[in-house]
């Protein structure tokens, strides 16, 4: 592997090492490159079983590194994604060269930092001009999730800042996927950072201004009544259902009513029909039906319980955020007095956000502010984010006066202020960075964090309420 170049496979046929006195040369090629290398050296400190580092010779007296590496050794069964972050992390130094040319590289780096939750998936860059400092992170294409460039850039950002001082971020991202990255861009504070982003091709990078990007990609639903139209019969059963011991009722926008155990939708009534089943879907059309949909409800909370004896069977573990979303639309004003018991709505407005592994809800106060409720079960790291995905998808439908007139929160005035914002999680399973992230946002997205015992499954209490604290290092332009 040569940083920089796509990894070559070598054979017993493609390669070749030779030597001329004190030179050591080692060649190898493919049907479409030829790669010739002088070896200077052996890096002792890099050399463990399986892979071996040399010290190449280059232009100017400089040198580099070339990794041999034994593909049938187990620790390099990531040596394919390995090669890909070289091969990036060299386009990325190439990228900052052009686009900083009076801008010194200090350091540039792919590797893992666990203490400071920097991952290798996304290389790392700090400049430097005089006395000023920038941070820089890159999305290679074909890569990591481009989204997730942004969260560990704010936090590479803040680690600099605890050393440096450092103007803002640049982030490198691949074209055509920068728009999620511009829309978020948006909503930080520009009072505290600067926030530049580049969208790259592989071969050049060109400066993108977010506030180009004003359409937001979001649907929002005209809401319908519950079985509205549906034949009496169907009503009757998943009335009967719904009155069964730990059963939850719950109403979508579309017209559809799902029947739930703790999150775990067991059945959902839409049009004239009533399909049942937890992985193969069934239709119901007998009383015969009915009877065993009623045993699978009656055998979900049974089983589905804080107290279940089983905690180790899959019905009990499974979808801990969706379980979490059941205990908060049940009881809302555990997490904030102010907050209207009913309609909560889930996954409104819609967007392709793919599997964001979060619960969106969308709730009102009793003043008519709507507050968005991201829930989350376990560790995050990108939850700030995410939940700044749903809120501004909101906030775009609300300037527009949108909600009330598709039928959503009958009765009530909404106001149109911006949308309150409220993660909840477990009180130890918060991502140690999700707090620095949010000291980043913009002040108009009011953000609390709000931490639920751990026995969140029996009672939901809340042990921390933390309202976000603005970044006190403001940047000031030169």
């Amino acid at each position: 592997m040569d940083p920089g170049e796509d990894p070559i496979p070598i054979t017993a046929e493609n390669f070749a090492v030779s030597s001329h006195g004190a030179i050591v040369t080692l060649e190898c090629w493919t049907d479409t490159c030829n790669l010739v290398r002088r070896v200077v050296g052996i890096h002792a400190t890099g050399t463990r079983r399986g892979r071996l580092e040399l010290s190449i010779g280059r232009f100017g007296d400089n040198t580099g590194t070339l990794t041999l590496v034994d593909l049938a050794d187990p620790g390099n069964r990531d040596v394919d994604r390995r090669g890909s972050r070289l091969k990036y992390r060299e386009q990325f130094r190439r990228s900052l060269r052009r686009q900083f040319p009076d801008w010194r590289i200090v350091e540039l780096s792919t590797e893992p930092d666990l203490h400071h939750s920097l991952s290798p998936s996304y290389p790392r860059a700090l400049l430097r001009k005089g006395t000023a400092g920038l941070a820089a992170i890159g999305a290679a294409e074909g890569g990591a999730s481009p989204e997730g460039a942004l969260s560990f850039g704010l936090i590479w950002l803040d680690y600099l800042r605890h050393r440096l001082h450092i103007e803002g971020i640049a982030i490198f991202v691949p074209a055509g996927a920068e728009s999620t990255t511009c829309h978020r861009v948006q909503y930080l504070n520009p009072e505290v950072a600067r926030y530049l982003v580049f969208a790259h091709d592989g071969a050049h990078e060109d400066a993108v201004d977010p506030r180009d990007y004003t359409n937001i990609k979001t649907r929002l639903e005209t809401r319908r009544q519950g079985l509205g139209e549906s034949r009496p019969q169907l009503v009757n059963w998943v009335d009967r259902i719904a009155r069964i011991e730990g059963v939850e009722r719950r109403e979508y926008v579309n017209g559809s009513v799902g029947l739930l155990v703790r999150g775990l939708e067991f059945a959902r009534a839409a049009g004239d029909e009533l399909h049942f089943g937890l992985d193969h879907k069934q239709t119901a059309t007998t009383e015969a039906h009915v009877q065993e949909i009623a045993q699978l409800a009656s055998g979900l909370a049974h089983m589905r319980r804080e107290g279940a004896a089983d905690r180790l069977n899959p019905l009990y573990s499974r979808h801990p955020e969706a379980w979490l979303e059941s205990q908060v639309r049940a009881f809302p004003e555990h997490l904030d007095a102010t907050l209207l018991p009913a309609p909560i709505y889930g996954q409104v407005p819609q967007f392709a956000g793919g599997d964001r592994g979060v619960i969106d809800l969308l709730a009102v106060d009793r003043d008519g502010r709507l507050a968005v409720i991201e829930v989350k079960a376990t560790q995050d790291i990108h939850l700030p984010l995410q939940a700044l995905d749903y809120w501004m998808r909101v906030k775009w439908h609300l300037d527009r006066g949108e909600f009330q007139g598709r039928g959503y929160f009958p009765g009530v005035e909404l106001r149109r202020d911006a949308p309150r914002l409220l993660l909840v999680a477990p009180a130890l399973d918060y991502h140690p960075s999700n707090e620095l992230m949010v000291r980043y946002f913009s002040p108009q997205v009011q953000v609390e964090r709000v931490g639920v015992g751990l026995e969140w499954k029996r009672r939901l209490r809340v042990m921390f309420r933390a309202s976000s604290v603005p970044c006190l290092t403001p940047y000031s332009a030169k």
